[in-house]
């Protein structure tokens, strides 16, 4: 099974997605298809052996629509070439490759033209795969630009559509004034003057209406197309509308030009160009804002540097970040972007992270240290060795997981996919069944058309297709802004219902480090003495706590001594000589077995113990001498992050491998309420389970390592990513920092999307079941007014962009700094306010 992206060209309203999602669930081999109307993408997973790109895109065309991979076109310069054996085998060996869709190699010219899906394959895949062919391959910089593509195909649109509203609208003004100005008194030239020459009225118009019409020429093609086809959209009820009102411009033109003069009161033509005019405004607001929905993707796009300075045969040179390699010895100067990850070879810096891991201080970096691609050197030149570039760069991870959790769908939309799949064939035909029963009730055939007509334009499924995907969009953007990285629709939206939050201890909510707290001496002995015997005695343990301890004297600069006759004691401690003295280190049974009285330190301990320390003891000729405390601490954020998940009313527990006194202690540091200590890895997922079977929604932290079982377990599983591993598989939230304030943070933004949805919802089903009963005239039936058809073309142009805006407000969207769980995306107004 592969997954891949298709752009989708052609849809302006949810029965539009509906109808791509049938076609293509339908074709053979297809496992899933998702439409998401507000990024405009069709994402697929089917099997490559039954089914291929291009009957993908067979298929949608035939629908009606326009599939189209995202894919960039560079051209190469190939070096070695010397026949057309030489271009069969290079374009065989580029063919290949996934994601490759197109390769054209030229002998004459010695080019290669090649078109590709730039999220399977990168330039530096393509470059590899003709060296291993036995040529050479550079990318031709002057006939390739690095562009967004994407924005400039959105720039193009909006350019578009608003030379067409200018077009129409300098056509529908006089239009407007000729056939309403003479009912309000307003003077008009004798030779369309319609009591005076209703021939010169029917024409003028006419000829007025017809450039409008031109313009919205895509909306009758699409409309009309996809009604032909049984799937009809919001351009075919746009279309009927419209057309029908000039159709009956025009028969009441025939009729004038007969002889009948009474239809020159009603030609219709300024209807059909108002609302023509008034819907391509809205598409033009609409696709405007729609713009400003993919703000996340464009500023994680603009991190990445275009450039980067490698050092090749010796020499230095500036390439495309494209043609990059692993391998490459990459030289970044003081203020410079990192162009892709790596491992520090040379030099020292520091390095400015906080773009990808929110963290404000720059990080120290010396040989051997990681490079995230994208984070700017500050101080030093350094040489670093690239070890993942293209798409497996940490930034390209981030972007593609992004990208693929906006082009998912949230459970809460399932209720607008079922309705948008008969919403349109049900407004045409309530509109049909309105203009006859008017008709039949005794009203004219114009007060029939102008139900039917109104009854078309009122209908608004973009409202409903629109509102949970933008806010899906803004919502996951605004995690990605704030280094929490949500994978999905469905892990945003279940986050909003979570009942109890399992924090694993160890890297979770301490720090995962040991470190020295407590130095207690008998009498006779200093304390930096003694520390100096006991870390010099650990220097050659490996384990955590003697670590901690030679860690905390080499902190305070003190001088180790030498040793010998080093002995691990397994499960007790170690027995050492330094200098002239024996020396024993351990816990308390090996104290007991060598029958070494504690005396006054026995309480003491015992009181270390319950604060949830390991108490160190260590000995001296085999007298006791002191004891050196060590503890895992617990991270600054932690006390703060369970204090505001409590303002929200969640439970916090924490799960560990740990002795219950230890849990139990660290537990009554930060006020969890529920421990589950001494728990084996492979046990966690069971213990997550359990709280599921209390009917509780359950979300798991931890580092996404140990604790994957469980994070695969819980309803929403959220990693501590390290700044570089994003992707984890087993995590359905990623926190790009290590700060467990992000968690409460999740849960916020979870709150304000789904609210922002409903809020969505509401409207769009509020908007609908409201106007279209009154466009079938329900309120002239009981003695109210008759709502225009173009009244209905300004109010369903709003609608959309009603949702649109309410949806934007999510960017206003900041954690709260208290512990209340009613953080809003913006003033809390209806839905309707934007």
């Amino acid at each position: 099974m592969v997954t891949k992206s298709f752009n989708i060209e052609g849809m302006t309203c949810a029965s539009c997605v509906q109808t791509v999602e049938k076609t293509t669930k339908k074709l053979e081999g297809v496992k899933e298809s998702n439409v998401n109307m507000a990024t405009e993408k069709l994402n697929i997973s089917y099997d490559e052996n039954a089914l291929s790109v291009q009957e993908i895109q067979a298929a949608v065309d035939k629908a009606g629509y326009k599939a189209l991979t995202d894919t960039e076109q560079k051209s190469f310069k190939i070096e070695g070439m010397t026949c057309a054996s030489c271009v069969q085998t290079i374009e065989k060996a580029t063919g290949k490759l996934d994601g490759v869709l197109d390769t054209h190699v030229n002998l004459a010219t010695e080019k290669m033209n090649i078109d590709y899906d730039a999220s399977m394959v990168s330039v530096s895949d393509i470059l590899e795969a003709v060296s291993s062919a036995g040529y050479e391959a550079h990318e031709d910089i002057t006939s390739t630009e690095s562009v967004d593509e994407d924005r400039n195909q959105k720039q193009k649109a909006i350019k578009s559509l608003w030379q067409r509203f200018l077009i129409s609208a300098i056509f529908t003004a006089p239009l407007l004034y000729i056939a309403m100005g003479h009912m309000i008194g307003a003077p008009l030239p004798g030779i369309i003057d319609p009591a005076l020459s209703p021939e010169g009225f029917v024409i003028i118009q006419f000829i007025l209406t017809l450039p409008v019409v031109y313009m919205a020429r895509s909306i009758y093609s699409s409309g009309f197309k996809t009604l032909l086809r049984g799937h009809p959209n919001m351009d075919s009820l746009i279309a009927v509308g419209t057309g029908a009102a000039f159709a009956y411009g025009i028969f009441a033109a025939f009729m004038i030009f007969s002889g009948n003069v009474s239809f020159a009161n009603d030609l219709y033509f300024e209807t059909a160009a108002v609302i023509l005019t008034l819907i391509t405004l809205g598409k033009y607001l609409e696709t405007l804002t729609k713009g400003r929905t993919s703000d996340a993707i464009k500023k994680l796009m603009g991190l990445a540097p275009k450039n980067a300075i490698v050092v090749r045969n010796g020499q230095e040179m500036e390439i495309s970040i494209d043609e990059v390699m692993v391998g490459d010895t990459i030289i970044v100067k003081p203020g410079e972007k990192m162009p892709v990850d790596g491992i520090v070879t040379e030099g020292m810096t520091a390095v400015d992270e906080s773009m990808l891991t929110g963290e404000s201080i720059p990080v120290e970096k010396i040989s051997g240290d990681n490079i995230i691609g994208a984070s700017i050197n500050k101080n030093g030149t350094i040489q670093y060795q690239a070890t993942k570039v293209g798409k497996d760069t940490a930034l390209s991870q981030i972007i593609k997981l992004v990208e693929d959790a906006q082009g998912s769908k949230a459970p809460i939309s399932r209720l607008v996919d079922i309705i948008s799949g008969y919403f349109v064939p049900i407004v045409i035909g309530l509109a049909i069944l309105a203009g006859l029963l008017w008709f039949i009730s005794g009203q004219s055939v114009l007060f029939a058309l102008t139900v039917f007509i109104t009854t078309l334009v009122i209908a608004c499924p973009c409202a409903l297709g629109l509102a949970t995907p933008t806010s899906i969009m803004i919502g996951t953007g605004k995690g990605a802004e704030n280094g929490i990285l949500i994978k999905s629709g469905v892990a945003l939206e279940t986050t909003h219902k979570l009942q109890t939050v399992v924090f694993d201890k160890t890297g979770t909510i301490t720090e995962g480090k040991p470190k020295v707290t407590d130095i207690i001496t008998v009498e006779g002995i200093e304390e930096h003495e003694l520390l100096v015997l006991a870390a010099s005695a650990e220097k050659g343990s490996e384990h955590p706590l003697g670590e901690a301890i030679v860690n905390d004297a080499e902190d305070k600069g003190l001088t180790l001594q030498k040793t010998k006759n080093f002995n691990a004691l397994t499960g007790h401690g170690i027995e050492v000589m330094v200098g002239d003295k024996n020396m024993l280190l351990g816990n308390r049974k090996l104290m007991d077995d060598q029958n070494i009285s504690l005396g006054s330190l026995a309480s003491i301990s015992d009181e270390l113990a319950n604060q949830g320390k390991t108490p160190m003891y260590i000995a001296i000729n085999n007298e006791i001498s002191g004891i050196i405390a060590v503890a895992d601490t617990v991270k600054e954020s932690s006390l703060k992050a369970i204090q505001k998940l409590h303002g929200m009313g969640i439970e916090v527990a924490m799960i560990t491998g740990d002795n219950k006194r230890t849990a139990e202690a660290i537990a009554q540091q930060v006020g969890i309420d529920r421990v589950l200590s001494e728990v084996l890895p492979e046990d966690k997922a069971s213990e997550v389970k359990k709280l599921q079977n209390e009917g509780k929604k359950v979300a798991m932290v931890g580092d996404g390592i140990n604790d994957a079982p469980a994070l695969a377990q819980a309803d929403v599983g959220i990693a501590i990513g390290s700044g570089t591993d994003v992707a984890m598989e087993s995590a359905d939230i990623v926190l790009m920092r290590s700060d467990l304030m992000e968690v409460p943070t999740a849960v916020e933004l979870s709150k304000s999307t789904i609210r922002n949805i409903r809020q969505n919802l509401f409207w769009a089903f509020a908007y609908n079941t409201a106007g279209i009963p009154v466009a079938m005239g329900i309120l002239f039936l009981f003695g109210g007014p008759l709502m225009s058809p173009i009244f209905a073309a300004a109010a369903m142009s709003f609608s959309s962009i009603s949702v649109l805006l309410n949806a934007l407000r999510l960017k206003r969207f900041e954690p709260s700094d208290d512990s209340s769980v009613d953080s809003h995306a913006g003033p809390s107004v209806g839905p309707s306010v934007a």
